[in-house]
């Protein structure tokens, strides 16, 4: 029996929208849904696990007694101390340690850093300033002052963020960068990590809340974040990237059939 060209180019449009509402809202809870399985993970402790300083980083380095004078040697002048704490003037006048790990101390002269954290750093000149018998009972602060992560690809807000806590999960370096798009790949988050002078590389998988136990779950200061996109984001790059786009082009087209058809 014969179909009129009209009638058959209505049913293939009609199906080619099916089609495309089909593919488009393919993806599952499973793809989108953060730590799935998380009630397995109730009442875990939490690992805290401070980050080893690295070339590069600045310190904010105290030094107090009890007679504040006899500590002046032992501590900078800082241009920010008087300008209520700017973290950009501390940094100017910060111990900027070295690539070979170490740091010029007043007094002290050369102190490693190396496979360090501050805590650590913070005893080693606290230990040195009572053996040399330079001061009694001081008390020793340690900041890093230019933590930083950096988190790209399908999140909100792109970019390099400054944190100043020593213990920042992945999932708020995430929220730091406004959380990520529906066409983030929540099973592969590549980290690239700077460990002993080398990059470490791994794929994480927040929909699971293996990510609790894992070494990444803690960020280090200079992680660079990566949120891969997804299929259909991939495949449609360098295309038409929405639906409501794709229906107007259809429509035209199928104008254009109908009126030269008639």
């Amino acid at each position: 029996m014969f179909i009129p060209l009209k009638m058959t180019s209505v049913k293939y449009f009609l199906a080619l929208v099916a089609a495309l509402v089909l593919f488009n809202s393919c993806a599952t809870k499973k793809e989108i849904l953060y730590f799935q399985d998380a009630s397995e993970y109730n009442n875990t402790p939490i690992n805290y696990v401070k980050p080893v300083l690295q070339p590069n980083d600045i310190l904010k380095i105290t030094v107090g007694v009890l007679v504040e004078e006899t500590a002046k040697p032992y501590n900078r002048v800082s241009s920010g101390s008087s300008g209520g704490g700017d973290v950009d003037l501390m940094k100017l006048d910060g111990y900027l340690i070295s690539e070979q790990h170490v740091i010029n101390f007043p007094q002290l002269g050369t102190i490693s850093t190396k496979d360090k954290t501050t805590s650590q750093l913070q005893e080693e000149i606290t230990q040195l300033l009572e053996d040399g018998g330079h001061l009694k009972d001081p008390t020793v602060n340690v900041r890093l002052l230019n933590a930083k992560v950096t988190v790209l690809g399908e999140v909100n807000g792109p970019g390099t963020y400054d944190f100043s806590e020593e213990s920042v999960t992945l999932l708020q370096a995430i929220g730091m960068a406004g959380d990520l798009t529906i066409n983030g790949k929540r099973k592969d988050i590549l980290i690239i990590r700077e460990k002993e002078g080398v990059y470490k590389t791994t794929h994480i998988d927040v929909t699971s809340a293996d990510l609790l136990k894992s070494p990444y779950y803690f960020i280090k200061p200079n992680d660079v974040i990566i949120v891969n996109p997804n299929g259909p984001k991939v495949k449609s790059a360098g295309f038409i990237t929405n639906l409501g786009t794709l229906l107007s082009v259809f429509s035209i087209v199928l104008s254009t059939v109908l009126i030269i058809t008639r």
